[in-house]
């Protein structure tokens, strides 16, 4: 390692900045994008978000705001003229437009309690729609209520029946915003149709519904609202087609298991049958890999439909890839940007294409493609300065054979410093229908810098395989998935890669409950960092905002139909065994695997006398240690640092 190269420390994540969202403008010539850097002058540090515009051409960058708040959610007016964002700089968070040309921005709406999702102009330019909760004075939180809805509360949202986004519209002159929406469905940001006759949205969490499942809804200027989905299945990130005919939407229909695979769907805007375009392709339309990074954008699938083709990404395995996709279904789809890297497309203008990548050793920057002659650009270098002084960790890519000899991928990150067999940390993916991969993670990049190789496995039921491969483990969680891990890790300590006595293990959600079933089965870890896990599916069933399907759907039955697959599939049947030192990180406000997931496994642990500890994050949802305050991003990284260096 050169003299002048140090490796990751924990403080370094507060260096990175972070690209939130994009948007190209009209003519194609600009993007205007948002950069999350952490303000650590303050205790606790707070983040704040800048609007930059660049020209693609020259690459001049302009600093559009301040950085001293967060304006995010960008939208270019149709002449490009003015951009809405939305910031925190009201009271509550409300639209505001800036000309481009120059000049302050100026708050567009009022409403009571703020905005959620947005803007999106109209093609005339004459109108702006949104996403907001209800805006009603909010019920005293002392006082008592009753709900009735299934899914009474959400992860990150709260109470249903106030968070939901509604679909909302305010002139581009001003006035007062009109509610569109009323129906209880929680709404994603809306799409106009080419005409501005009406907007398309995925609604989800219906007010009878007892699954996220979203539906392809179309909303008229008076209100009124169709399902061209409805139960057909799971819908995502729809768009209208140019002609404002059809729409295309990802997903996967109803009586497919849970892990199956999305395609690209076309549906009829009169409604009709949904065509699958893509029924050929074997991996996972807008699909996405597990980074630690606070960019929500990562997050958020879109899809482009420019002429007779959409531009989609496509999770292929441990990349992700963008594809154009013939929206008549007459030719294959092609990839148009590939590599070892998570890729978005972000616009398309005549023959320029913009989209934004990462890997595993470089956070999120912007690129641009020219469809014509294939010449690619990298046109942000938001963390060039910072990379340029770090000694990044080697990334080697691993093949071996699960137990029934399939074909299982995985990856281990090098120190830079020290040699092998290093010792280990095995990292296990949340989901579990998701994936690890070429995308950047903060805590490998950590414990890389710690001395400790870093093994990401996509075990059984990870996403970008195939639909066998995603489904596997269907009413025999604990099985494949651990299996496969295990064989990871045995082969890399054949190739003497890994210290066998110097190795431990951690992961988020359905990482977590890997975690955690895995310390029950062996001893051979010397640490374990489960974070926010599932470890009793019978209590999971009925506390979890997503338990009443997804158990099912992944158990194969209700706990009193399959009572003894709960009871075999749970890691507190076995939590008793355990001797690893486990610490239990629990994000407090966490609804999809609540606090009492982690209490009975540390009551169990305390019980038998293993090593155990807890720490809790207040006022953290699920994602909380990765998308959530400073102050919580830095108490995970922190106390799994720590753990781990105690213990191994």
């Amino acid at each position: 390692m050169p003299d002048n190269l140090t490796p990751f420390q924990p403080d370094d994540y507060f260096r990175l900045r972070f690209l939130q969202d994009a948007a190209l403008s009209p003519d194609g010539e600009s993007v205007v994008y948002t950069v999350l850097h952490t303000d650590t002058s303050v205790e606790p540090p707070v983040d704040r978000k800048t609007i930059y515009l660049q020209n693609i051409s020259t690459g001049y960058v302009k600093q559009l705001t301040s950085g001293t708040r967060l304006d995010h959610s960008l939208a270019w007016s149709p002449e490009g003229a003015w951009i809405a964002f939305v910031s925190d700089r009201a009271e509550k968070p409300q639209i505001f437009l800036l000309p481009v040309d120059g000049g302050e921005a100026r708050q567009h709406t009022t409403l009571p309690n703020g905005v959620g999702t947005g803007p999106v102009w109209s093609p005339d330019g004459k109108s702006i729609a949104f996403t907001a909760a209800a805006q009603d004075t909010p019920a005293d939180p002392s006082t008592p209520y009753r709900f009735t809805r299934p899914i009474y509360r959400f992860d990150a949202l709260g109470r249903t029946d106030r968070s939901s986004q509604n679909v909302w519209v305010v002139g581009a002159e001003g006035g007062n915003a009109r509610q569109l929406t009323d129906d209880g469905f929680h709404y994603a940001p809306p799409r106009w149709s080419p005409d501005g006759s009406r907007l398309l949205a995925i609604g989800s969490l219906g007010p009878d519904s007892h699954s996220m499942k979203g539906q392809v809804r179309l909303i008229s200027l008076d209100g009124s609202v169709t399902s061209l989905t409805g139960e057909w299945g799971s819908a995502d990130s729809a768009e209208w087609t140019p002609d404002g005919q059809t729409i295309l939407f990802a997903g996967a229909p109803a009586g497919t298991d849970i892990g199956t695979q999305n395609g690209l769907w076309r549906v009829d805007a009169a409604g009709g049958s949904p065509v699958n375009l893509t029924p050929d392709l074997p991996f996972h339309v807008a699909g996405r890999l597990q980074v630690d990074m606070p960019s929500a954008t990562v997050r958020q699938p879109r899809i482009v439909c420019v002429g007779d083709a959409a531009f989609v990404r496509v999770q292929c395995g441990g990349e992700v890839r963008i594809y154009r996709v013939q929206i008549d279904g007459s030719s294959e789809p092609q990839v148009i940007v590939g590599g070892q890297r998570f890729c978005e497309v972000v616009g398309v203008a005549g023959d320029r294409l913009l989209f934004w990548a990462n890997n595993f050793n470089d956070p999120l920057n912007l690129y641009t493609k020219n469809l014509a002659t294939g010449e690619e650009k990298q046109i942000t270098h938001l963390n060039d300065k910072l990379l340029s002084s770090i000694a990044l960790p080697g990334v080697e890519h691993l093949e071996f054979a699960g137990e029934d000899g399939e074909r299982v991928e995985g990856w281990l990150l090098t120190p830079a410093t020290g040699h092998a067999p290093w010792p280990g940390f095995l990292y296990i993916h949340g989901g579990p229908h998701s994936a690890f991969g070429h995308g950047f993670h903060f805590d490998f990049q950590m414990l890389a810098g710690a001395g400790y190789a870093v093994l990401a496995i996509n075990h059984r039921a990870s996403t970008g395989y195939g639909d066998a491969f995603a489904t596997a483990i269907k009413g025999d969680w604990g099985h494949l998935d651990y299996t496969d891990l295990m064989a990871g890790v045995d082969y890399a300590i054949e190739r003497g890669l890994l210290d066998p006595d110097r190795l431990a293990l951690g992961g988020l959600s359905g990482g977590g409950n890997l975690t955690c079933w895995i310390v029950g089965q062996t001893d051979r870890f010397k640490a374990a960092v489960p974070e926010n896990p599932v470890t009793n599916w019978v209590s999971f069933y009925g506390v979890s905002d997503i338990g009443l399907w997804f158990s099912v759907e992944e158990l194969g039955g209700k706990p009193h139909e399959i009572p003894e697959v709960y009871r075999r599939c749970s890691p507190i049947t076995y939590a008793h065994r355990c001797t690893t030192p486990t610490l239990l990180v629990q994000g407090e406000s966490d609804h999809r695997c609540p606090p009492e997931q982690s209490e009975q496994f540390y009551a169990v642990l305390k019980a038998s006398g293993c090593p155990v500890e807890m720490l809790r994050l207040p006022g953290s949802p699920h994602g909380g240690a990765i998308t959530g305050a400073p102050v919580l991003r830095r108490a995970q990284n922190a106390a799994l640092l720590e753990w781990v260096q105690r213990w191994n």
